[in-house]
């Protein structure tokens, strides 16, 4: 049985609660889309009132953390808040919303990678291109899916911007997960040049104005299928 939580008391409860169950949701012991303990687990445990755990579960529910389905229990739907903005994003907002998100920090991702982009950065992003044209030309759409995304993983990465890295990492499930589905539809080009061999090329090239002009081509092409949904 778990032993009773003492908090500091230094500043309102509820805030040491949330700063408590933040940290078994990001810390992996409560598992994503896993159920909580019950409130009167928690209650028990923390030694806290009904009300201040509530406020607690709230202020995550908020941040998109946590989801409480009625007459089943408190899910974890989210392990930062980063995440949880992009979780509400994908439930609130269209496709071309997040589209235009896209151009922002896809640009910017790209110009930074243009100039920081280290030789291991450049062969992976080689790699992975041609592993998402092979999988794209034998129609594995999940293959293509998954190395595209590990694609603009790796340019954020190479960026140098651990946080620019880090909010489009939270970004997995809306940017290559089924809201997006124009790569579905007969006659996209999944092995389109622009935002992925070009903005190579402009990468090994330290050319940052060509970098940005290739996924700006790039994403004005999805744009354009995804406003035909």
């Amino acid at each position: 049985m778990s032993s009773v939580q003492n908090f500091s008391r230094r500043g309102p409860l509820s805030h040491e609660v949330t700063d408590w169950l933040r940290e078994r949701i990001v810390s992996g012991q409560w598992p994503r889309d896993e159920r909580i303990p019950s409130e009167f687990e928690l209650m028990e445990q923390l030694h806290v009132s009904r009300g201040t755990l509530r406020e607690a579960i709230k202020a995550l529910s908020h941040a998109g953390m946590l989801e409480v389905l009625r007459g089943d229990g408190t899910y974890v739907r989210a392990t930062n808040e980063f995440d949880g903005a992009a979780q509400q994003v994908y439930r609130e907002h269209k496709d071309t919303d997040v589209l235009q998100l896209r151009f922002a920090l896809d640009t910017q991702a790209a110009r930074l990678a243009a100039l920081n982009a280290d030789a291991r950065a450049k062969a992976m992003l080689r790699e992975l291109l041609d592993e998402r044209r092979r999988a794209w030309q034998s129609k594995d759409i999940q293959g293509w899916i998954d190395a595209d995304w590990q694609f603009h993983l790796v340019v954020a990465e190479a960026s140098g911007n651990r946080l620019l890295h880090e909010v489009y990492t939270s970004f997995n499930d809306i940017f290559h997960g089924t809201k997006m589905h124009q790569r579905l539809l007969d006659g996209f080009d999944g092995c389109l040049a622009a935002g992925h061999e070009e903005l190579l090329a402009a990468i090994e090239g330290r050319d940052e104005e060509k970098a940005a002009a290739s996924v700006q081509a790039n994403l004005e092409y999805c744009m354009s299928w995804a406003q035909q949904s």
